[in-house]
């Protein structure tokens, strides 16, 4: 108070001798201090943090204590204090938990304006300090950025472990080598805009340099599938890549999924299978035997481009409101198909078990179509390697996987590792091969990420069964600790993760011993604990009091 008044009284005469003596320094610091003064502002949990927390804080300038994420990239970024999820990547159609993450997604984000410079996705910011303009805006005043950016991602690819054979599956955002209409919204509108699509695709295809390429939204015929194998050999002249020829005209208007290998390192088994039933293509579904040549190991690889979430759908393939969009009970029965096919025709004609199901399967973890799959067998590769944290496509600033790596268990033991390549989904959409002429670099080749595997074949690995829930179990420890045991393999990765009832995510940490201790949850209430362990996903439900 006595400063205030201090300052009040005699701030004028200083003025009038123009600031010569002691005093004046002192007081124009303590002015200094006092506009420049910041709050910081203390998440406590991100997962549960809103952006109506801002309120007592408008009009001040703040500093958050925890890395803020951007989520979506246009002019003026959204960023929170997560990386948003959609809601069917982590939790059932129209389940309580489901209902929960789309209303802590919905409050979670704020718009932050003022920033220079381009930035993807996925990126962090730390110390971040901003004026709140409102619940919604920030203003960029400074920070830190960190993570996830060009130069990270072309230094290679992620890590796959130790494999022989690498197979990449990629969604091209339609692929046309010819047939270009400036009147669709589909593909490059002229010959000069497919250069620059198939410039982009190029770079991409080449840094990954896979064994083998499941490619979808490719343009149908022949044209188009030996254009992008001239162009990989031309880049590795130590490749002999070709493809698979599935007869019909060389190129036309529609897309189709398609296959470009070494013939090096792989040999086709047996004909081509693309099967159909009733509306489902054939062209969009498709199987084919591969045999390493090295060491005559065996596998199937079906390449799969799903019915699609846009357009208009009736009766059972109308949006039911439960988050799965329209269309999802023809996914549903395309997931059948393909169970069908490879079970009672495929599989038994070529006398071989191995498979690997890849491609845009346009439906999220927790619908549907993949939990049919899942319910028949299949593996999700996903979650088995990266728990709940995978993604491979972004809408509305949600981040999650519609590309898919799922096999059966008998290949599961010979796959070294799988991820998502972050070179498109991240991306602003101003750099696609019509937005931006200028430029050609591999990022946003596509608006889907490639995905990879790694496969280490060898058909005399014994599938071991996936532990029960009595013995990959979760145990009372001391009276603020559990214990997770039999989770831990040596060569696969294992995780455990914390959820509240209604599906918000509290904790998520590798499993890194046999003997696991982790940390009860602080608040009192009911808590499910997931386990990623061997391919499968146990939970438990536990009871804070």
């Amino acid at each position: 108070m006595h400063i205030c008044k201090f300052f009040c009284t005699f701030v004028p005469d200083i003025y009038r001798i123009y600031m010569k003596t002691r005093l004046s320094l002192f007081v124009i610091l303590l002015f200094a201090l006092s506009s420049t003064a910041q709050t910081h502002i203390e998440v406590s949990n991100p997962d549960t943090w809103s952006a109506q927390e801002l309120a007592p804080y408008v009009g001040q300038t703040v500093i958050f204590d925890v890395p803020m994420v951007v989520c979506s990239n246009y002019s003026n970024p959204l960023i929170s204090t997560r990386r948003l999820f959609s809601a069917t990547n982590q939790a059932l159609p129209n389940s309580s938990a489901y209902k929960s993450i789309v209303s802590l997604n919905n409050e979670a984000s704020v718009t932050l304006k003022g920033v220079s410079g381009y930035h993807r996705c996925g990126e962090k910011i730390y110390n971040l300090k901003a004026k709140v303009n409102s619940t919604h805006e920030l203003t960029w005043l400074s920070g830190e950025w960190r993570g996830n950016t060009r130069a990270e991602l072309e230094k290679g690819i992620p890590d796959l472990g130790d494999y022989r054979l690498l197979l990449c599956t990629m969604n091209l955002e339609y692929y046309l080598a010819t047939y270009f209409d400036p009147n669709s919204s589909m593909g490059p509108d002229s010959y000069y805009e497919h250069q620059i699509q198939r410039t982009k695709v190029n770079k991409a295809l080449s840094l990954i340099n896979a064994d083998a390429y499941g490619l979808v939204e490719i343009e149908q015929g022949q044209d188009a599938l030996a254009e992008i194998a001239g162009d990989l050999n031309a880049k590795h002249p130590d490749r002999n890549y070709t493809y698979i020829d599935d007869g019909g005209q060389p190129n036309g208007s529609y897309t189709k999924a398609g296959y470009v290998y070494d013939a090096n390192k792989l040999r086709p088994i047996g004909a081509l299978q693309d099967f159909s039933s009733g509306t489902i293509r054939g062209e969009r579904h498709k199987m084919m035997c591969f045999e390493e040549i090295a060491t005559g190991e065996r596998f199937i690889f079906s390449v799969n481009h799903f019915k699609a979430k846009s357009g208009n759908g009736s009766g059972k393939d109308a949006d039911q409101g439960d988050g799965q969009g329209i269309f999802n009970a023809s996914r549903t029965a395309e997931a059948q198909a393909l169970i069908n096919h490879y079970k009672t025709r495929y599989s038994p004609a070529i006398k071989e078990k191995d498979i690997l199901v890849m491609g845009d399967l346009n439906a999220y973890a927790k619908e549907d179509p993949i939990t049919l799959l899942l319910e028949n067998g299949m593996i999700d590769l996903h979650r088995a390697f990266h728990a709940d944290s995978s993604y491979s496509y972004q809408f509305g600033a949600r981040a999650g996987y519609l590309d898919h790596a799922l096999c059966n268990s008998t290949l599961y033991k010979q796959v070294t590792g799988m991820a998502g390549f972050h070179i498109n989904s991240d991306e602003n959409d101003n750099y696609t091969y019509d937005g931006s002429w200028s430029d050609e670099t591999m990022f946003r080749s596509s608006d889907h990420d490639p995905v990879l595997v790694g496969l280490s074949l060898d058909s005399t690995l014994t599938y071991e069964p996936t532990p029960t829930l009595n013995n990959a179990e979760v145990m009372a420890g001391e009276s603020d600790k559990l214990i997770i045991s039999n989770a831990f393999k040596d060569n696969q990765p294992s995780y455990y993760a914390i959820h509240t009832v209604s599906g918000l995510l509290v904790e998520r940490r590798e499993i890194t011993s046999g003997y696991q201790q982790i940390e009860l949850p602080a608040a009192p209430g009911i808590y499910i604990v997931y386990i990623y362990a061997d391919g499968k996903v146990y939970q438990r439900k536990m009871i804070v009091r």
